[in-house]
Order: structure tokens, then C-alpha cells, then sequence
């Protein structure tokens, strides 16, 4: 018997977004599926691309926290850093000390954030009609889905590139070994001779995963190496 989740799949994120709304008791879900998100048929350079990041407590969506959340866009196959967003989110509970080692981010820095009730709706804003680009969309998708969850009753739905994905699927196809760890932004930004940014800042993540993306796509669509433009979104979705 089909899964309903493969029925979702086969059909389309438009599919689910519709079917979403349909059910949406929240306003601010309301607004964010109302509109249509990119024809996976269409070009690449023609996507609008939100490349996110987020930071966390832990990475248990049922009980750890997202601490800050960083973002750029990318049009026309180029970042727009004008479009750079960064949050510091509250926590109730104070930050464990092995997450401020990672992430360096403070109890004293929480509090000058916002709460995650103020910060979804701007988050889901900057999203809207758009594809969600990550690296590693497990992390991402789980949090933001069991906040959706929470907050508004409702499941998260968008069309995602995961340049994890993509370089395991470059590497595979080369018949390349490797190991999870030659997976890791910084492993793979580090063999594309790529500049090091600080890890583990959100926006400086969205930004390097960007920047791998953009770096990535004569691997995945050799096309590309003449006109990237002829490459399509189906292309590289997860």
C-alpha cells in the first residue's frame, strides 16, 4: 500500500502547500502558503533561493531550542548580501555549556534577542514562494516543522536544495570514497580551496553554504560549465 507521504512526493510541494492551507487555522500560516512556491521545470537562475541556517541548543527538536537564525538570498545565481538576516532568539532555560562552545552564543546574548513566537512570522516571511537552501536539511526542516507544530497547528512545507545532499550525489557518481565527516560545510568548503569563515554563526553558515552551492553546480548539472542558466531547479531538489 502507498504512503501517503510517497502521494505527497509523487504530487509536489505546490500539492501539499495547497492542501495545508486548505486546513490553516492560523493567520500567519495563512500567508505564508498562500503563495505558490517556484515551478520545479523552471530555470535555476530564474529562483529566487533562501539560503538558511540555523543554530541550536541540541539537536532534538522535541525538547532543545533554536538559539539564532541567519539567511541570505540568492537571484540570478548571485548573493544578494543586502538580503542578510540575523537573529538572536530567547530561550527560557539557560543555554547548556556544551552549545555555547559550539555556537558561543551567551545567556546574557539570549536575552537581547526576540522569542521564537516574534521570530517565526519574520522567518516564514522571508520564505514565502521561495526554495529553502541548507546544509544538512534534517536539522533545519525538524525544527521548524515542530515549531510550526507548535505555534500554529500546522506543518511546514517547502521545496529545499541540500548541499549535503548534492555533494554526496556528486561524490557517489564519481565513484568517489568518502567519509560522513568529508560531508561536513567546512570539510567541503576546505577541498574546494574556499575561504574559512567562522563556523557555527548562522548567517556566516547561510552565507558559506551559499557560496558552496553556487560553487557546486557544474558538479551536479555539468551543463552548467557553459550556461547555468540551463540547468533546472528540478535539477538539484532534495
Amino acid at each position: 500500500m502507498i504512503r501517503l507521504t510517497h502521494i505527497y512526493q509523487l504530487l509536489g510541494k505546490n500539492f501539499v502547500r495547497q492542501r495545508l492551507l486548505s486546513k490553516a487555522s492560523s493567520p500567519v500560516m495563512q500567508h505564508f502558503l498562500s503563495k505558490a512556491f517556484p515551478d520545479k521545470k523552471k530555470f535555476i537562475d530564474e529562483v529566487v533561493i533562501v539560503s538558511l541556517d540555523i543554530e541550536t541548543t541540541g539537536l532534538d527538536p522535541d525538547k532543545d531550542k533554536i538559539v539564532s537564525i541567519g539567511l541570505v538570498e540568492i537571484r540570478h545565481l548571485g548573493i544578494k548580501l543586502q538580503s542578510c538576516w540575523h537573529q538572536i532568539i530567547q530561550t527560557k532555560k539557560n543555554i547548556p555549556e556544551q552549545s555555547i562552545v559550539i555556537h558561543q552564543i551567551t545567556d546574557d546574548q539570549i536575552k537581547t534577542g526576540i522569542s521564537i513566537e516574534q521570530a517565526m512570522p519574520l522567518l516564514l516571511e522571508h520564505l514565502k514562494g521561495k526554495v529553502m537552501l541548507v546544509h544538512n536539511a534534517k536539522l533545519e526542516l525538524g525544527f521548524i516543522n515542530k515549531i510550526c507544530q507548535v505555534l500554529y497547528a500546522s506543518d511546514f512545507v517547502i521545496p529545499v536544495i541540500d548541499t549535503q545532499a548534492l555533494a554526496r550525489r556528486s561524490l557517489d557518481r564519481r565513484n568517489s570514497a568518502y567519509n560522513t565527516s568529508d560531508l561536513r560545510l567546512f570539510n567541503l568548503r576546505c577541498a574546494r580551496h574556499m575561504p574559512a569563515y567562522k563556523a557555527h554563526n548562522a548567517l556566516m553558515d547561510a552565507i558559506a553554504t551559499a557560496e558552496l552551492f553556487l560553487a557546486m553546480l557544474n558538479d551536479i548539472v555539468p551543463r552548467c560549465e557553459m550556461d547555468k542558466g540551463k540547468a533546472r531547479l528540478a535539477d538539484f531538489l532534495s
